[in-house]
């Protein structure tokens, strides 16, 4: 049940999962009547960032987007927000001024890119703009992530694949985390942070939609509002050629305003992951089809 009056914002769902998680014990605040839902209450939360209640309020329904540092500051402390969770607020509560939008040309990663991506060996590579559509791999990434897609796909706007939906919405790729439940969280979790920085993103706004459509896990998951910036780690895959393989993963952001990112996967040398990402590579010889094809 939420607060009466209550106004649906992203910012206001991002406090109010906050809210819910923090018990006023924890915080050292005694707990007074019945609660009509789990956590800290608003004039709560509002003491305890120093803050009066009605501006708080204000706040969280999405009716005051000048608040100050040293406020959002205040609130994230008392929220006991991690480092991400606090940039995702500032981005949340003081959006940038709105563009007006316009027809954008599809994106493309930059010729050189794809020739570094198809020079790069024994590291599976993945090139991807910020709502995580593939724009280039080499032959490791397409082998690992998308041996069902034509190696090509990454070059066409209509056939590109999409990691995120791919993970939600493809079988194959469904059966090749071995640890699922914790991709699917991690890509939210990214996603959300992605979602703040860019709310004018129809493209972004428009996959949101339809994986909430079609999938109720990730619905489920995303109401919750996570946020979390995955740079790096280690995933743990099934493959169907080489079967179990732990990979370390990086994600490097592209130097200019692109948000472009590219995604890499190695293992630890020695190991059978290792032997197993060199079989993955051997099985498939490289033809002239996996060369990007020039932009016309």
């Amino acid at each position: 049940m939420r607060d009466t009056g209550e106004v649906d914002t992203e910012l206001g769902d991002f406090l109010r999962t906050r809210r819910a998680r923090l018990q006023p014990e924890e915080v050292g605040l005694a707990s007074y009547g019945a609660r009509r839902v789990p956590g800290l209450r608003r004039e709560e939360l509002a003491q305890l960032a120093g803050v009066s209640v009605t501006y708080y309020t204000r706040l969280e329904q999405g009716q005051s987007q000048n608040a100050s540092d040293d406020v959002l500051d205040a609130i994230a402390r008392a929220l006991r927000l991690n480092d991400d969770e606090t940039a995702h607020l500032r981005n949340l509560a003081r959006p940038a001024k709105r563009k007006r939008r316009q027809t954008s040309r599809p994106e493309t990663a930059r010729p050189s890119t794809r020739q570094l991506i198809l020079a790069m060996d024994g590291v599976a590579v993945v090139a991807m703009d910020r709502r995580s559509d593939v724009l280039a791999w080499n032959t490791l990434g397409h082998q690992l992530l998308g041996s069902h897609y034509d190696v090509n796909s990454p070059y066409s706007v209509g056939t590109r694949p999409n990691l995120t939906r791919m993970l939600f919405l493809d079988s194959h790729t469904r059966e090749l985390y071995a640890r699922w439940d914790d991709e699917a969280k991690r890509s939210i979790a990214s996603l959300r942070l992605v979602a703040g920085r860019h709310p004018d993103d129809r493209h972004l706004a428009e996959l949101i939609g339809e994986l909430s459509m079609k999938s109720t896990e990730f619905a489920a998951l995303w109401s919750r509002h996570p946020v979390l910036n995955c740079t790096f780690g280690v995933k743990y895959f099934h493959h169907p050629v080489v079967g179990q393989i732990e990979l370390a993963f990086e994600v490097v952001q592209m130097p200019d305003d692109s948000a472009h990112r590219i995604l890499m996967y190695s293992a630890e040398p020695g190991t059978p992951s290792e032997a197993a990402l060199r079989l993955l590579g051997a099985s498939t010889q490289q033809t002239a089809s996996e060369k990007a094809p020039q932009d016309s």
